[in-house]
């Protein structure tokens, strides 16, 4: 040990306590190393041959073939060695973990573990005395001068030399963290060599735990995750209120089964928006889409001859069969959404025009054309049948959640898998960017609208057979509040390039369930949206102050 009776190790010591593992392991690793030459290492080199030949143009087709087959000579009789020393290989891996189990701990990491918590202890005392130190510089020097912009100055350079103490003890941790960190990855290097890069699955998770408290910055954590704390926290308080005030809990398997059920045309909206917000961009259109095609929907599912006429005259859709109006409606639905979503994407994308006023004035054309055609009335309930054929229940669970959860498939497929999904995180991250490496920012602008388009229709569509009908122009007021700041709750950013689809998902569920909750309580339409407002202007802070630190 260093320093008298200090458990403070100096790296020579640290080193001279990792040296019998080193020089134990060492040596098995040099049998096993020779060992795996004509084996192991023989046949990874053989298929690196094979994979070449395969792809190299410049060799004939007879020539390929010959470099193939030889290789594959070769590599048999390097599997044919590799089986003859499994065993013995397997034999002295065994005895080097079983080596490093029964003194890594016990004889070096904690050690080291010690040494550096006994660090901290002295990088925080040393930090303290250069602090005292400062103060009685400062006041000895303060009680010198009387000048109010000396004062003035001597105030700044001593906040300076805080500054830069607090810095330096900071340096200390880092150093301190780094040691620690290296000596517990060193064990899984040894590890590493020994198997080949094979690791168990509690071994890929301790190391994985220790490299996320290694990465660990409480500032970035809180603004990743600040929101949802406070968010779990209210709704948790909720919980807690619920039963005093209404005699029931809230956190019932039936009301989880509502909000979900609620939550789930409300995802396809979600959904379609977020890939408008990757964009850097929004959609004020969403609720009149969905009044839009909620009155499609009802008109052409309707019980009966319409009460209610478009433009005047009265639809009757009773001779189609029952599928067919409900297809047809669907068919509608989507393509009326997608007709309006493409004309916003094409003002957008061409004229670079904002989003913000390209939907906006989709919003008041259709709320206005809506209105005009239906003079605004509701037009009642749609076909009792439809719901239970498209949206039954099997026992208590609505299979509408089935619905959402394909929508989420598929969409998540699309921006992960697809070549469409890449173009879409690299236009919203840098359009020029993506524009100079050859792909369309028009093309992929104009895809973000109409694949919201069809996702606003099939979410119509569903609120439709959800409420059986009672469709108006006047239905979905203030649903693109709510599904743009489900998007931002849910991580996905406004300064483009940024968001998962999981996200999304949460951000949804978690507005559905504060809503329903809410409502249960009794508390006021009105002050519901007061905690929206709230949660929307705190999550896009915390957005842009990601942004900001990012910068």
């Amino acid at each position: 040990m260093a320093n008298g009776n200090s458990k403070i190790l100096t790296a020579e010591q640290e080193l001279e306590l990792r040296k019998p593992i080193e020089d134990y392991v060492g040596k098995i690793q040099e049998k096993i190393d020779s060992l795996r030459v004509d084996g192991t290492d023989k046949i990874v080199a053989l298929q690196s041959v094979i994979d070449s030949a395969k792809k190299d143009k410049s060799l004939t087709s007879g020539e390929r073939e010959n470099r193939i087959s030889q290789a594959k000579s070769e590599l048999e009789k390097a599997k044919a060695v590799e089986a003859q020393n499994r065993d013995q290989i397997s034999k002295l891996i065994s005895d080097a973990e079983a080596y490093i189990k029964a003194h890594f701990d016990n004889e070096y990491y904690a050690p080291v573990r010690e040494s550096c918590a006994q660090e901290k202890v002295a990088a925080k005392e040393k930090y303290q005395k250069k602090v005292a130190e400062l103060e009685k510089e400062h006041q000895q020097n303060m009680s010198k001068i009387s000048d109010q912009q000396e004062i003035k100055d001597e105030k700044y350079v001593h906040k300076n030399r805080l500054f830069d103490a607090k810095l330096e003890l900071q340096k200390d941790y880092q150093a301190i963290k780094d040691r620690q960190h290296a000596a517990f990855a060193w064990k899984y290097h040894l590890i590493d060599l020994l198997r080949m890069s094979k690791f168990t699955f509690a071994e890929t998770q301790a190391q994985k735990w220790e490299n996320y408290k290694y990465t660990f910055n409480r500032r970035a954590f809180l603004l990743r995750n600040g929101l949802y704390i406070a968010i779990i926290l209210i709704f948790i308080a909720l919980c807690i209120i619920t039963p005093i005030v209404k005699g029931s809990p809230l956190l019932t398997y039936n009301n989880v089964l509502n909000i979900l059920q609620q939550a789930s045309p409300r995802m396809f909206l979600a959904l379609g928006v977020a890939a408008l917000i990757l964009l850097a961009g929004t959609d004020l259109s969403i609720g009149r889409m969905v009044g839009m095609g909620m009155t499609i929907a009802t008109i052409i599912m309707h019980q009966g001859v319409n009460t209610g006429g478009v433009f005047g005259h009265i639809f009757d859709f009773t001779s189609m069969p029952v599928v067919g109006r409900m297809v047809l409606a669907l068919v509608m639905c989507v393509l009326f959404c997608t007709f309006f979503t493409t004309i916003a994407g094409f003002f957008t994308a061409k004229f670079k025009m904002h989003p913000f006023i390209s939907t906006m004035a989709n919003m008041l054309v259709i709320f206005g054309l809506i209105t005009y055609a239906t003079k605004g009335v509701s037009f009642g309930a749609i076909e009792p049948s439809i719901p239970s054929m498209v949206i039954p229940k099997i026992g208590t669970f609505p299979t509408i959640i089935l619905w959402a959860i394909a929508a989420i498939v598929i969409v998540w497929f699309i921006w992960n898998k697809t070549t469409f999904g890449k173009n879409l995180y690299a236009v919203g991250g840098n359009a020029e960017a993506a524009s100079v490496s050859g792909i369309s920012v028009f093309a992929v602008t104009v895809g973000a609208f109409v694949l919201a388009g069809i996702l606003y229709g099939f979410g119509s569509w569903l609120e439709c057979l959800r409420m059986v009908g009672s469709g108006s122009a006047a239905y979905g007021q203030g649903w693109e509040m709510d599904a743009i700041a489900a998007c931002v709750v849910g991580g996905v950013s406004f300064t483009g390039g940024i968001g998962k689809i999981s996200g999304v998902v949460v951000g949804v569920c978690i507005f559905t369930a504060l809503t329903y909750s809410l409502t249960i309580l009794g508390i006021d339409t009105n002050l519901q949206f007061v905690f929206s407002g709230i949660i929307i202007l705190v999550a896009v802070t915390l957005d842009c102050l990601k942004y900001v630190q990012k910068k």
